[in-house]
């Protein structure tokens, strides 16, 4: 019973592989399926119909009506000249869409003789003109709408007086009237050509445009760097007008803030102008926001003597000067010890509004000095020992010991006038004429907020 199952098996097993061997062998041999097919035996009628069918549709173009075709057997002959390259595939292409054609023999030149190729050119010259002529209402209407648009934004644009109003100061609102003018133009250019059908032209002139303007804003972009500073120091504002300033190394009174540089008045009565980019970036020391300013200065006394002393003189000098303010207080300290003196430095505060810095100065240290010869002490000057090789003895003459005088010290002449400290006003007087008859595009407004 085993085995005459196993031999049920085997069987079964053994036709099933034989049948499939013998499907994938019939598969093999199976000639393959065409895509399309070809009549085996068109009537000489359908090739005339197809030649006739051809000749009627080149007929009708006019670049193609001198084509020579020819059918036989389904395939088509082109022959003959055409104005352009592309006229031989458009014909190629015509022919093989016709029903009943097996292939295009294409045997078309380009013709090129000059009549023949100027005479379309002239032709659809002639066109162009025609229809832009029939399209001059149309053109006229849109250019009529482009222009009342942009009329509309210089309008609302030119309400100087409400913006100036609407906007902080005249800078922003110059910016904000200069942007609503291009955008009002920009809406009457797309209206227009909304109006012709045009608009694909229309992304192509500002896909352009963007392109143009990547590379500009490379080539000036210091110009829109100065532009932006002005902007944001005319928002922020780090000084006023007539403020004592020192930026980037160049000091001088503030005449004005406009849209492109600052321009200051220095002190010895010249006009300097500074980039906008460069202030808005630059260390700015401003002398006027705080009218106290603190002064220094060295003296030397002997090393013999003691420099505490001389400290306590010199600051009771200093601190009886009309001038030095009594807070903050004069200060003094021991600065260096040389070789043959002791330096001492005093530190005294004026009021810049009531005092000239530099002549308070001044008149402080020569105060100073006075009152530390007048207590005893010693002001010394540098030692140096010299050495005389021998030879013949050196002429002396005008030198006290040596047979001569010497010579009585030229006193200054003291009165008010070497007394007077009162501060400088004439460059503020410059930089006020200045503004008062200066032009009106000064961004400097004491109501903005400073910095």
């Amino acid at each position: 019973m085993l085995r005459a199952l196993l031999l049920f098996l085997a069987l079964v097993t053994g036709a099933s592989g034989a049948s499939a061997q013998l499907l994938q062998n019939q598969a093999a041999s199976a000639p393959p399926q065409a895509t399309s097919t070809i009549e085996a035996k068109p009537a000489g009628q359908q090739d005339a119909a197809i030649a006739e069918r051809i000749r009627g549709i080149f007929s009708q173009i006019d670049a193609l009506t001198g084509v020579t075709v020819q059918a036989s057997q389904g395939v088509v002959t082109l022959s003959g000249t055409v104005p352009t390259a592309a006229d031989v595939q458009k014909a190629e292409a015509i022919a093989g869409r016709v029903s009943g054609v097996v292939t295009v023999q294409n045997q078309l030149s380009r013709n090129l003789a000059v009549n023949q190729n100027i005479s379309p050119v002239l032709g659809q010259l002639r066109d162009d003109l025609r229809g832009l002529v029939r399209a001059l209402p149309l053109i006229g209407v849109a250019l009529a709408i482009a222009v009342l648009i942009a009329l509309l934004g210089y309008l609302i644009a030119a309400r100087e007086r409400f913006w100036r109003w609407v906007t902080p100061n005249s800078f922003l609102a110059e910016l904000v009237q200069t942007s609503i003018r291009f955008v009002f133009v920009i809406l009457g250019l797309v209206a227009a050509l909304e109006l012709l059908g045009a608009t694909a032209l229309l992304g192509a002139v500002l896909g352009g445009a963007g392109v143009i303007g990547i590379a500009l804003g490379f080539a000036v972009r210091d110009t829109v760097d100065n532009y932006v500073s002005s902007l944001m120091l005319s928002l922020r504002q780090p000084f006023r007008a007539n403020d004592h300033v020192v930026i980037e190394g160049s000091e001088g009174r503030v005449v004005r803030l406009t849209s492109r540089a600052t321009v200051l008045m220095t002190l010895d009565g010249n006009h300097l102008r500074i980039p906008n980019s460069v202030v808005f970036k630059a260390v700015i020391l401003n002398y006027t926001r705080n009218p106290e300013r603190r002064f220094q200065f060295d003296l030397g006394v002997d090393a013999d003597d003691n420099p505490v002393d001389g400290m306590a003189v010199g600051l009771k000098a200093l601190r009886d000067i009309d001038f030095v303010l009594d807070e903050p207080k004069a200060s003094a300290i021991i600065q260096d010890v040389g070789d043959s003196n002791i330096v001492l430095r005093f530190y005294g505060w004026v009021d810049q509004t009531r005092t000239d810095f530099f002549k308070g100065r001044s008149v402080a240290i020569q105060t100073v000095k006075s009152a530390l010869e007048d207590a005893g002490f010693a002001l010394p000057e540098p030692i140096y020992r010299l050495r005389f090789d021998e030879g013949a003895p050196l002429p002396l003459k005008g030198v006290e010991g040596a047979g001569g005088t010497k010579p009585a010290p030229v006193k200054a002449e003291t009165g008010a006038e070497a007394q007077d400290t009162a501060p400088e006003a004439h460059i503020e007087k410059l930089v006020a004429e200045e503004r008062a008859e200066g032009p009106e595009d000064d961004l400097l407004d004491n109501k903005r907020p400073i910095e």
